[in-house]
């Protein structure tokens, strides 16, 4: 294993300059002297070159007087009034020291292949202009960089710079009808329908058309996003949830979210957490029924976002019926359950020929006296699975009830905490010794509880890399 540099460990700084007009000074008159050139001259840049002999295309730039040619040796104080500088030479002492004489004027300087030495590095660029995609690794990795890019620039169409130049244009015109969060929404039905794809294929009448029919359309009613996103790893989401969590205005998201799932939401988007932990409700159910609606009739497009699937214990049904009561559009995203995703990473399948013919889902959160009403004769039949949801709390009556009704004492249980996550843990034991190991663990995370010999196969069919384990005792 490769120990990280201090270079790798830097995390930089996303930002693009705007350097037109400006004066830049490039410390180099060789090959990669030009790319930087180039570069800094479709940004409109003043270029100055410090350097006693050019790369041929330099010296005739120079000629032209596009850019001003500095034939002298390096000094400090040619930096004075640069905005940005370069050292391109291929003597790292003389790169160091260009560094050093920028850091004490504070401007910002790219050494080139010397990222301990910059303040600055140069991304890879996909030029849609204006349209600008740049990809760096702070210079840790430039040639996984460089596969981005040519990935990159196979998606995306190569007249979208056509496109960005119409909404350029459109904004301005929008900015005076309607407010922020309905241009937004026009914006983004525009691009996700034909008048997009008009501009793209060089009929901008009809995308100014398509624009002005939405823009008539804002305004009206919002819509709910229900997104089921998963049991928490970001990967497990699926394409539309990863789309509709990219255009909400506001997301209503529980406790079970990930925060690399919530990161996935749009960043100016209004996040207000409605999330539920045993024995505390923050927010009623009503409440949440009510903001839903609420914030549709004034126009905003609502995700609500829920951990593992919203049909499967998340009260999926009872929102869209407040919804649907109300006339507000809707769509609903399934996300993998909790059970599927849990178990799978545990490497304990579900059903097997030969262990499991069925799998039966059950919530082990008791009533308000503390009893747990559970078909208990059904679920200790052999040949199945029992998955239990919120059962972290009850695990010892759980147990206890599964084998007064039948199971034996060592029949296979496991519980899965913070499971598809890095911090995963996976507690296989039996339902007698189940209960003690996971009070040994001081399991505190959100948790699911497997029941059934499905749970042997773990010994031999786990495979996600845990960040800790408990060791099977059974």
């Amino acid at each position: 294993m490769v120990e990280p540099t201090a270079v790798s460990e830097t995390l930089y700084f996303p930002a693009f300059l705007r350097l037109d007009g400006h004066r830049v000074l490039v410390i180099g008159g060789g090959e990669v002297a030009l790319r930087k050139v180039r570069l800094l001259r479709r940004s409109g840049a003043r270029v100055e070159i410090v350097a006693r002999e050019l790369h041929p295309e330099l010296a005739a730039l120079a000629a032209s007087g596009n850019i001003i040619h500095l034939g002298t040796d390096f000094a400090a104080q040619q930096l004075d009034g640069c905005r940005y500088a370069v050292a391109a030479t291929d003597d790292a002492e003389l790169n160091g020291a260009v560094a050093e004489a920028a850091g004490m004027r504070g401007i910002y300087v790219n050494v080139v292949d010397d990222a301990l030495r910059s303040t600055a590095v140069t991304p890879a660029i996909v030029d849609r202009a204006p349209l600008m995609v740049a990809i760096s690794s702070g210079g840790a990795a430039p040639v996984l960089v460089r596969r981005l890019r040519e990935q990159i620039e196979t998606l995306l169409p190569a007249n979208l710079s056509a496109l960005a130049r119409f909404i350029s244009q459109g904004r301005e015109v929008l900015k005076g009808e309607l407010p922020v969060n309905a241009r937004r929404a026009v914006w983004e039905r525009f691009l996700d329908g034909p008048g997009a794809e008009a501009v793209l294929s060089g009929d901008a009448a009809r995308g100014e058309a398509t624009l002005r029919s939405l823009t008539r359309q804002a305004g009206q009613t919002g819509e709910v996003y229900l997104v089921g996103a998963g049991p928490g790893d970001p990967d497990l989401l699926t394409l539309r949830a990863l789309r509709l969590m990219q255009q909400a205005d506001v997301v209503l998201y529980d406790r079970l979210l990930s925060q690399g799932v919530l990161e996935l939401v749009r960043r100016d988007a209004e996040r207000v957490f409605v999330g539920k932990r045993r024995d505390q409700h923050t927010v009623p159910q009503g409440e949440i029924n009510a903001e839903l609606v609420r914030r549709a009739q004034a126009g905003q497009r609502v995700l609500r976002l829920k951990g593992g699937d919203p049909f499967v214990f998340g009260r999926g049904g009872e929102e869209i019926e407040t919804l649907a009561a109300h006339g507000i559009p809707f769509q609903v995203v399934p996300g993998i359950s909790a059970a599927n995703g849990c178990a799978a990473y545990a490497g304990i399948p579900l059903t097997h020929r030969d262990y499991a013919q069925a799998c039966v889902f059950v919530t082990g959160h008791p009533k308000a006296d503390g009893t747990l009403s559970l078909p208990w004769d059904s679920l200790t039949r052999r040949g199945q699975t029992v998955v239990i949801y919120m059962g972290l709390g009850s695990l010892s009556t759980l147990c206890e009830t599964l084998m007064q009704h039948g199971l034996p004492a060592d029949w296979p249980a496991a519980l899965v905490e913070e499971g598809t996550r890095a911090t995963q843990r996976v507690i296989a034991a039996t339902l007698q010794t189940l209960p003690t190991q996971v009070q040994q663990a001081e399991v505190t995370g959100t948790s699911l509880v497997i029941v059934g010999e499905v749970v042997r196969l773990r010994e031999r069919l786990q495979w996600f890399g845990m960040a800790a384990q408990v060791p099977n005792t059974r």
